[in-house]
């Protein structure tokens, strides 16, 4: 039997059909995976599920609406990052967050963490809040600026133990966006696509000038799909230098690496 069939049923959510096959897809893959999910977690996913889409009709978050594609395109996806020795009880930040990946997933099956979510654009900020209220996480907070603009922030720069960003830039762009808000010692976390390897060999000079190192290379393989993705470790090793990250826009235009 399902784990979501033992979740007690409640006047204040009702789920539709698609947010159940969404939950059924995401507990059956998971597990596939290796990944344990507690019927609150599953309730809390179908929820994120229904709100994603229902918002999504009226404000463009993801092009990925049917449930199969949520489950596994985005839930898992941002799962599969999670790293307890990490991330249990750190503070995380979500750079280019959009709607909530990785970060709210990572914040639904470790609510230990203490995540932030930055993005530029103040609307999806409002459909977050919104979310995590619903969804009652704990310890989020959010930043609505450019990556650049946080990297020079004193409330955020050196200030995270862990950076991670899905689907936001190449990795040589990405650095500039995401180290200068990691402690020394702690770690950018990349999701990365088919093109990982030309991406780590194109920014390995920019990775180097902002104090970063290679630790780890993870594939992993989404349930059904065989599209070599990989997570991307990368520690803090120095200080970034105080000339990055440069101003907005730059970074995107002349990766570092290039420079």
């Amino acid at each position: 039997m399902s784990l979501l069939a033992d979740i007690p049923a409640t006047k204040d959510i009702v789920l539709s059909e698609d947010a159940k096959r969404c939950a059924a897809i995401l507990e059956k893959q998971c597990a596939l995976a290796g990944i344990s999910l507690q019927p609150l977690q599953l309730l809390q996913f179908s929820v994120y599920f229904e709100l994603l889409t229902e918002t999504n009709k009226v404000m463009n978050l993801t092009a990925l609406t049917s449930p199969e594609e949520v489950a596994v395109k985005h839930f898992i996806d941002s799962l599969l990052c999670y790293d307890e020795k990490l991330m249990k009880g750190k503070r995380l930040i979500d750079v280019g967050t959009g709607a909530g990946f990785p970060g709210i997933p990572l914040l639904i099956y470790d609510p230990s963490i203490k995540v932030a979510l930055l993005d530029s654009l103040e609307k999806r900020l409002k459909f977050l809040q919104a979310a995590v209220k619903q969804l009652q996480l704990p310890e989020v907070s959010f930043e609505h600026m450019r990556a650049e603009d946080a990297g020079r922030n004193k409330k955020l720069r050196g200030q995270f133990d862990v950076a991670v960003s899905r689907a936001v830039a190449r990795l040589s762009v990405l650095a500039e966006y995401c180290l200068p808000l990691v402690k020394k010692g702690g770690f950018f976390v990349a999701l990365k696509g088919s093109k990982y390897r030309e991406e780590i060999a194109e920014a390995e000079n920019a990775v180097r000038i902002l104090g970063g190192s290679v630790t780890s290379i993870k594939e992993v393989e989404l349930p059904g799909l065989n599209d070599g993705r990989a997570i991307i470790v990368i520690r803090k090793i120095k200080d970034t230098p105080p000339a990055y990250p440069r101003k907005a826009g730059l970074p995107g235009k002349s990766p570092l690496g290039s420079v």
